[in-house]
């Protein structure tokens, strides 16, 4: 039996809020581990926190400047040795599926950190990445490790709702936030896969609070429901706008963008239900991907949805915003707008333009 093996049987048989011990045990009886620590980030994914006990008391490690923060945002095994001991502390992603969870810390003696010993503990951490999404089921450990603040009640629910934060496969990869993290109101993305094709929902909700978090639900929930029949995205949009509509009766109303993606000819059908925009960067070239708008979700009785079609091809990404984006000002008053060079096409402020680490929202 492998090492990864006798761990994976010892956290399966363990209790769900045991499941770093267990590991933390595995690690000093397989690696000769001195120090094995979990840390989670956090829901705006800028810092690192330590998996504790309540009260948490340690100090949040920054994403962008920590060496625990460099494997997380490399996603790779970074290590560091400490001189006057002799031991190296080696941090390892816990990751699901391209889902970034956290950093596995372990120090153990520089004997021991070989390159199948490395391999092998990046096995044992992605184990405990899957092993946390099941005991989350149980447990709030891992929930309460991830929040530096407080959440809002809509923002709990708006978190509870999502998919995950990100998924990755050969043929793509999803990346979505929500921000502030802390205080989001009526925002969703959703998606579901199969073998040969993708559907991607982005959501707004209308209002603020718990009022736009209720609508979103019943939204995201209703267009699952009819995705989940099996049925094309105009008549899942269809179905989602009848259910808000008999329980508003347009009072309330969720703008959506839906898309299903068919993987092996990148072929798409689309739904413009409202205000989240696509943006397309196909090379060096970014441009916005306009769709014939629709009536949003809820708004007027029986609407009926048609579905429109472009195409994507390998190498393209895509970027998709909510109006909280595009339709936000800085400080200054200037919005929000495409612009190009050194910032690669992201949805950035003008003053933003020179930095040349400026993320894509």
């Amino acid at each position: 039996m492998t090492h990864l093996q006798a761990v994976e049987r010892a956290v399966r048989t363990g209790a769900p809020h045991e499941i770093l011990s267990t590991v933390r045990d595995a690690l000093i009886e397989h690696f000769e581990a001195i120090e094995v620590d979990l840390l989670v980030a956090d829901y705006s994914s800028t810092v690192l926190q330590l998996v504790t006990a309540l009260p948490h008391t340690a100090q949040p490690l920054a994403v962008q400047t920590s060496p625990e923060g460099r494997a997380f945002i490399s996603q790779e095994p970074y290590g560091k040795y400490i001189a006057q001991d002799g031991t190296v502390e080696l941090h390892l992603p816990v990751t699901v599926r391209g889902d970034r969870i956290g950093i596995l810390t372990v120090r153990l003696p520089e004997h021991r950190c070989t390159s199948r010993a490395v391999d092998e503990m990046t096995g044992i951490a992605e184990l405990l990445g899957h092993e946390i999404l099941v005991a989350e089921r149980d447990t709030d450990l891992y929930l309460q490790a991830r929040r530096s603040q407080r959440l809002t009640l809509a923002a709990e629910m708006q978190w509870q709702l999502l998919p995950a934060r990100s998924c990755a496969r050969q043929e793509y990869a999803i990346g979505g936030q929500l921000e502030p993290a802390y205080d989001i109101h009526g925002d969703n993305f959703d998606w579901a896969t199969t073998a040969d094709t993708l559907t991607l929902t982005i959501t707004n909700g209308m209002g603020e609070g718990i009022h736009a978090s209720l609508l979103t639900n019943l939204a995201v929930n209703a267009l699952r429901n009819a995705r989940r029949a099996g049925i094309g995205i105009a008549d899942q949009a269809a179905l989602a706008d009848q259910a808000l509509y008999a329980q508003y009766q347009g009072a309330q109303y969720v703008s959506t963008l839906l898309l299903f993606f068919e993987i092996a000819t990148g072929r798409v059908q689309v739904v413009d239900a409202g205000s989240p925009q696509l943006w397309r960067q196909r090379d060096r070239t970014v441009e916005r991907v306009v769709f014939e708008a629709q009536q949003p979700l809820g708004m007027f009785d029986e609407t009926l949805y048609e579905a429109q079609e472009f195409q994507v091809l390998p190498g393209d990404r895509l970027v998709f915003v909510s109006d909280g984006v595009y339709g936000a000002k800085s400080g200054a008053g200037e919005a929000y707008e495409l612009v190009t060079g050194s910032c690669r096409g992201a949805l950035v402020r003008r003053d933003e333009c020179d930095d040349p680490a400026v993320r894509v929202v």
